[in-house]
């Protein structure tokens, strides 16, 4: 097994840049099966995730080929629309490819999704709204079977919730299906915009991403196309959140400042001054951070979820009390306990958490309960005196694209290890 070894308390300076976005490059992927024709996706990171897409597509009999940070996805055969239960345990957005694989093939075969345990996420409103579009559902021994007998339909959909993931499914079932599907209130994600462009580049007519009303005129024939996916803005942060809690100044390239606007704004109150230069910034750290009252996450454009971490990290060793409140998911705290083993003073009831700035952190060793708690370690590993370790790195590996090396090229000392 392997581990992430730091040695800490060193400042981060240098210049690097930002990967693609782990949340637009897997929709986008599904999206492929939709275009029977080649499809070239850029700027797409080397993730666990990424790679269980592609096994998923060339389960389904897709054909794929990487080189450096391009995938090659020739769509013209599908020989399959079962997704196998071992690769939709190891992620939990796999039930993105649900609406794609009922797009093309009319009917599918899926088990219950995996990923990070960060509490409920049912996918109750991904299957309702398919029903809407004509889908037949039916449950046996842990397989969701799905038809569409007489083909998608369009379809009026009210989503109780602006999910993402909801948003994603209904935009990729839609896009071929017959008429006018109509999303009332939508999710607004950025990610979900670069699906829609990835689907119009390829004759979709999505309109209204970004927008709390999505509409889609369902294409007869889609083709193959060429698309580059946005930078991730989570990655964005997380290493903005690294020079922040070890006092250093980074540069990051290919970023998208206004897809990080309430991100960008903590930070500006924890004390960190911020230079944005078209699609680059600068961060620079104060001597000590600042305590950040209250924050809260929300649906986008409010403070993202998946950032959250990072800034609770950063808090540990800001001068004074801060809040965080968690909005979206019901066990996002499970990390709270691995940050306080290095020091970190952390209270949480419920979805609050309560963090007292401490002067320092120390090393120690702790493990990766999910993906973003994972990377919230290793940036309170970069601020703690002495030697952290942590484990359960694979959770990690979901999301960053060398986490390590990218670190060391802003002078961190931290490298992988085999246990």
């Amino acid at each position: 097994m392997s581990e992430i070894l730091i040695n800490g308390a060193k400042k981060l300076f240098g210049e690097i840049d930002i990967q693609g976005a782990k949340n637009s490059v897997l929709p986008v992927l599904a999206a492929t099966i939709l275009c029977p024709g080649e499809c070239v996706v850029h700027n797409c990171p080397h993730l666990s995730d990424v790679e269980t897409s592609l096994k998923i597509l060339t389960q389904l009999g897709l054909r794929c080929e990487r080189q450096d940070n391009t995938v090659t996805v020739n769509g013209v055969h599908i020989s399959g629309y079962k997704i196998p239960e071992n690769l939709m345990r190891e992620m939990r957005s796999s039930v993105v490819f649900l609406g794609a694989i009922i797009g093309r093939t009319g009917k599918a075969v899926i088990s219950s999704p995996g990923g990070c345990e960060l509490g409920p996420r049912p996918i109750d409103l991904h299957l309702s709204s398919l029903r809407r579009m004509g889908v037949t559902i039916s449950e046996e021994h842990g397989f969701l079977y799905c038809e569409a007998p007489e083909g998608l339909k369009g379809a009026e959909i009210h989503l109780s919730f602006p999910s993402v993931g909801a948003t994603e499914n209904i935009i990729l079932a839609a896009a071929t299906a017959k008429g006018l599907t109509v999303i009332h209130n939508a999710a607004k994600e950025p990610e979900i915009s670069d699906l829609a462009d990835f689907l119009n580049s390829a004759g979709a007519r999505i309109y209204g991403c970004g927008s709390d009303t999505v509409y889609i005129h369902g294409a007869e024939r889609l083709s193959g196309t060429e698309h580059t996916i946005i930078p991730d803005r989570i990655v964005a942060a997380t290493y903005m959140a690294c020079a922040a809690v070890t006092g250093g100044k980074i540069k990051i390239n290919s970023v998208m400042p206004s897809h990080m606007v309430s991100v960008l704004s903590v930070f500006r109150e924890s004390g960190c001054s911020i230079e944005i230069s078209g699609k680059s910034l600068i961060i620079t750290a104060p001597k000590r951070l600042q305590r950040v009252p209250t924050v809260r996450s929300m649906v986008h454009p409010g403070f993202p979820t998946d950032a959250g971490p990072l800034i609770i990290a950063m808090l540990c060793v800001a001068d004074g009390t801060s809040v965080f409140v968690e909005n979206i998911f019901e066990n996002r705290f499970r990390y709270a306990d691995e940050l306080i083993r290095l020091g970190a003073k952390i209270k949480t009831e419920g979805k609050i958490a309560v963090i007292e700035g401490v002067s320092s952190l120390s090393g120690a060793g702790c493990k990766a309960t999910d993906l973003r708690g994972g990377a919230a370690l290793v940036c309170a590993g970069l601020a703690a005196g002495g030697t952290t370790t942590i484990g359960e790195i694979h959770h990690i590996e979901r999301g960053y694209d060398d986490i390590v090396g990218t670190l060391k090229k802003l002078g961190a000392d931290i490298e992988y290890t085999n246990t």
